[in-house]
């Protein structure tokens, strides 16, 4: 990438900030329905600047204006298989009033991008399509070919983007051994020149679930011992108090343990609470990839004061982590009680890769070339992301988005928070980043 060596901005860094800028511009609020306002538009224009270098992609529609763009940029050694770089256009809902700059506008102010998207994902869209164009100009072909996709619908699951693709359109990524996408590759300080780069390796499952109970429906003023809404009050209770025992899996075990070298303490495994509570801002984060999870998030039964209902629901979000799948249902079960049914509102499975691997080493490479204090470590991520539909093709997921952050900054607090934003030099590290790491996989 010119430039690099004598300090003068290369183009992919001048423009990744409007990249940014515009890509936050275009309103693509995802509200869980079929509307998807911007996702179409969003998708034209990070098509048309595809095609201002000579890179030729498709949109893919399941539903109008859901729209996805693929790409597929031709490498060196066409034998190899292809690397999968994927993000979403889509964001969560943001109200202007809440926030210190409007967040459609994508104002450039205290040297960050503002605006919804600014972290989630919209950053790593920019960095990418900065990245390939400016290697289309200059005509530098990746060592193997490389699949493009820009994908809708993510915040409610991708069922009119990554699933869609995955379920109808398997073709475009049958050949790819491995992918890149959001959450992670971001910095994370331990002293002045030190900084973990935390790699996303795995993920919790979602099991978004409904409940019933069904109970006897009467006049309010009677004595009934069937009530279907003191039910599903005692099982929803039980479960928002229930805490599921500490699980370290293979990620979260090796995360810990190079956090705790980092910091010179030793790894108590019968305390890692405690271990977790002083890593700052990112322990909310982290802090929730140490056991399952389950939260109740909405009620609902009855419909008039002095009438019992025959029935009562309510909805839960429950995660849980790589390889407790079987044993985590068994105790909700238990917990919810014989009374109680449950069934799948969205239910996507965890997924883990081992960190290792030529990909891996990439990954480390490029990071100390731009940050010699960068130690690239893995780690889960508590959410979700579309990296479990590629999983189901036999893809390897990485989270790999890379950015320098300064250490007082939020970066766990502002995904789908107020006041999004993402540093300016943090958006250039990233492309300069992704470029060595492209050129190394």
């Amino acid at each position: 990438m010119p430039g690099r060596e004598t300090g003068t901005p290369s183009a992919a860094e001048v423009e990744v900030v409007d990249l940014c800028r515009e890509l936050i511009g275009i309103d693509t609020s995802n509200y869980g329905d079929h509307s998807g306002p911007g996702e179409r538009r969003a998708a034209e224009y990070v098509a048309e600047k595809l095609d201002e270098v000579g890179i030729e992609s498709t949109i893919y529609e399941k539903h109008p204006g859901r729209s996805n763009v693929v790409a597929r940029i031709e490498g060196v050694d066409r034998d190899r298989p292809p690397l999968l770089v994927h993000g979403h256009l889509d964001v969560v809902p943001a109200a202007p009033e809440d926030w210190t700059h409007h967040p459609f506008a994508g104002e450039v102010a205290d040297g960050c991008v503002w605006g919804r998207g600014a972290i989630d994902m919209k950053n790593m869209d920019a960095m990418v399509l900065a990245m390939v164009r400016d290697r289309a100009r200059e005509g530098r072909k990746p060592p193997r070919d490389i699949v493009l996709a820009f994908l809708a619908d993510e915040e409610a699951g991708g069922t009119w983007g990554a699933q869609y693709l995955v379920d109808e359109h398997p073709e475009l990524f049958a050949d790819c051994d491995a992918a890149i996408s959001e959450v992670g590759g971001f910095s994370f300080t331990v002293k002045e020149n030190r900084r973990l780069y935390l790699v996303e390796t795995a993920e919790k499952g979602i099991a978004w679930m409904k409940l019933t109970a069904r109970g006897t429906a009467g006049h309010g003023s009677m004595v009934n011992t069937d009530n279907a809404v003191t039910e599903l009050a005692a099982a929803v209770a039980r479960l928002g108090e229930h805490r599921f025992p500490v699980r370290l899996t293979p990620t979260v075990r090796t995360f810990l343990e190079e956090i705790c070298e980092e910091f010179g303490i030793p790894f108590d495994e019968n305390d890692v609470d405690a271990t977790v509570e002083r890593l700052g801002p990112i322990a909310r984060m982290i802090g929730a990839t140490l056991r399952n999870t389950l939260n109740p998030t909405v009620l609902g039964g009855g419909y008039k004061a002095n009438v019992i209902p025959g029935e009562a629901t309510a909805q839960v979000d429950g995660r849980f982590l790589p390889g407790t799948e079987e044993e985590y249902f068994a105790e909700i079960d238990r917990l919810l009680g014989p009374k109680v049914s449950r069934e799948f509102i969205h239910h996507l499975p965890a997924v883990e890769t081992s960190f290792d691997g030529g990909l891996v080493t990439a990954m480390s490479e490029a990071l100390l070339a731009e940050d010699p204090g960068a130690r690239a470590v893995p780690y889960c991520l508590s959410g979700g992301t579309d990296a479990k539909s590629f999983s189901r093709l036999g893809i390897r997921n990485f989270g790999f988005s890379p950015l320098r952050l300064p250490p007082e900054l939020d970066f766990a607090g502002m995904f789908h928070g107020v006041d999004e934003r993402v540093p300016v030099d943090g958006l250039q590290f990233g492309v300069r980043v992704l470029d060595r790491f492209v050129e190394m996989s």
